[in-house]
């Protein structure tokens, strides 16, 4: 029970009241408060898969979503290419038309994943964007019992939007798809206002490099960036989403669940870092953020498995990648339940997928394998479905935006007293996301009585500098702040640096050192 001496802070976590609190009105208003924040706290999730083995299935589905029911599950993702060359045909029509109300039947929601069959279809087609957008429309019109749609797949990655990059290496990739997912949410909405329209389908890594020998990417930090830079250029105050897709594959399939990516890439272990990039993005315009209530989806994710010998004969080809065991990945996706159910920003997670595909240089991260035989990952998904129904059993997790700089932090060096003759002044600066960085040596007030001041002075601006330095760090570098080489007068000095964020130069953060001596 919720501590009746806790109320509810602006993000739904209990704060402490006041100690001492009698048993009055007053605390019954608080225990009152503290349930509406243990309600407003917890999430409850939409577990489903990516899968497409409903659609083509000859019964309709009937048996691939009797399964999912069976799981558990109650979403089913499908994909919908859209064929430049044939803007307004529903290529899929004759699946879409069987499964679908096979899925309604069975309880399943389906969400449609609508992007170019072609990476360069919007790009190269002269108005692109809105011809997507009316297919998309069409789509709606067509099966109005879909109510939740993603509008693109990985657009940050070459194989799914082209271009990448500008000839001069600019990056481009998000500028020309904010476009696309602003009249894809305009034209939805204006088939019914209730749609969810989903955006971006957010890959989890990108290299940022234009001169990349293969796979030129963005990253998925960087991208969001853009798209608010682009979002904001437009003059648009009308959202571009109502919630935001992105597939957190793991780097390796024997990687932990919650293993910490490198910035800029974004994993189940750095949800706050696209919360984040989010924020840095949107915030103050028309596209709400999570704290405004943008709603998060795990559209894609999975860990690949090896097979074992008694279904290697429902498979072909030969495995291309590192694999992990099958009780590993059961764990895995156990305390992906677990955990996505107590952000209340992740509305579903969808697993890639229910059944495996037989050809292994594909995909084999389901819950039940290609010859119909079940994984350990199928118990304890169906196990943790029913113990919490997708509902968050742990605690509940808070999120706010930051004003500083990720992880900034400066190694000042020896900061004893220093002879009159000494010409070389530096120290290291470190944060765990790309940042700038201007570095100053300032002399204190010869009084010492004065020094406290001059210091809560420095904290707030940069004021007379005697050296100067700039420069970048990127995340989790330790580089140094080296000034020109210069004697310093006998006196009192400190180091100052302020950082900013690159993604967000209105994000920063001001570290000043203890003073030193020159004499």
């Amino acid at each position: 029970m919720p501590d009746p001496r806790d109320g509810c802070s602006s993000d739904g976590r209990r704060v402490p009241m006041a100690a001492g609190m009698r048993v009055t009105a007053a605390l019954l208003a608080a225990l009152a408060a503290a349930a509406l924040c243990a309600t407003s706290a917890r999430a409850d999730v939409a577990v489903g898969v990516a899968d497409d083995h409903g659609k083509y299935a000859e019964d309709g589905g009937n048996e691939f979503f009797g399964t999912l029911r069976e799981v558990g599950m109650a979403e089913n993702r499908m994909t919908v290419l859209w064929d430049a060359t044939r803007p307004t045909t529903i290529v899929e029509k004759p699946f879409l038309d069987r499964s679908l109300p096979t899925a309604a039947a069975r309880g399943v929601r389906i969400v449609l994943a609508v992007y170019p069959l072609r990476p360069t279809g919007v790009t190269s087609t002269p108005d692109g964007a809105a011809r997507f957008a009316e297919f998309v429309a069409q789509l709606a019109r067509t099966y109005p019992q879909v109510r939740h749609f993603v509008i693109g797949n990985e657009p940050n990655q070459p194989r799914f939007w082209q271009p990448q990059f500008a000839p001069d290496g600019s990056r481009v990739a998000a500028a020309t798809f904010a476009e696309m997912l602003a009249r894809s949410y305009d034209a939805l909405k204006a088939v019914d206002a209730s749609i969810r329209v989903i955006g971006i389908g957010l890959s989890e890594r990108g290299n940022d490099s234009a001169t990349a020998p293969s796979n030129a990417s963005t990253s998925p930090v960087r991208f969001l960036r853009d798209l608010g830079a682009a979002y904001r250029a437009s003059g648009r105050t009308a959202p571009l989403m109502d919630e935001l897709d992105f597939h957190p594959y793991p780097e390796s399939p024997r990687d932990p669940l919650v293993k910490a990516y490198a910035w800029p890439s974004v994993g189940i272990g750095n949800v706050d870092r696209l919360k984040q990039a989010i924020w840095d993005a949107f915030a103050g315009t028309g596209q709400p953020t999570v704290e405004d209530g943008l709603r998060l989806r795990v559209g894609e994710t999975g860990w690949q498995v090896g097979i074992v010998p008694s279904a290697a004969g429902a498979y072909t080809g030969a495995e291309n990648v590192a694999v992990t065991d099958e009780a590993a990945q059961a764990s895995i996706y156990g305390q992906l339940i677990r955990l996505a159910a107590c952000d209340p920003a992740i509305a579903a997670v969808h697993l890639f997928g229910l059944h495996d595909e037989r050809d292994l240089d594909r995909f084999q991260a389901a819950l039940v394998r290609a010859d119909g035989s079940r994984r350990a990952a199928f118990d304890t998904v169906q196990a943790v479905l029913a113990e919490t129904g997708g509902r968050c059993t742990g605690a509940p997790v808070s999120w706010r935006h930051t004003t500083q700089v990720v992880g900034a932090a400066a190694a000042w060096g020896d900061l004893g007293p220093s002879f009159w003759k000494r010409t070389a002044w530096s120290f290291a600066v470190t944060a765990a996301e790309e940042a700038t960085f201007a570095g100053s040596i300032h002399r204190l007030p010869q009084n010492p009585k004065r020094h406290a001041a001059a210091l809560r002075a420095l904290q707030r601006t940069r004021g007379k500098a005697v050296l100067e330095a700039t420069g970048t760090v990127r995340a989790h570098w330790s580089p140094r702040v080296v000034f020109p080489s210069r004697r310093l007068e006998r006196g009192t000095y400190v180091y100052r640096v302020q950082l900013r964020a690159t993604m967000n130069p209105g994000r920063s953060t001001t570290l000043v050192s203890r003073p030193f001596v020159v004499r």
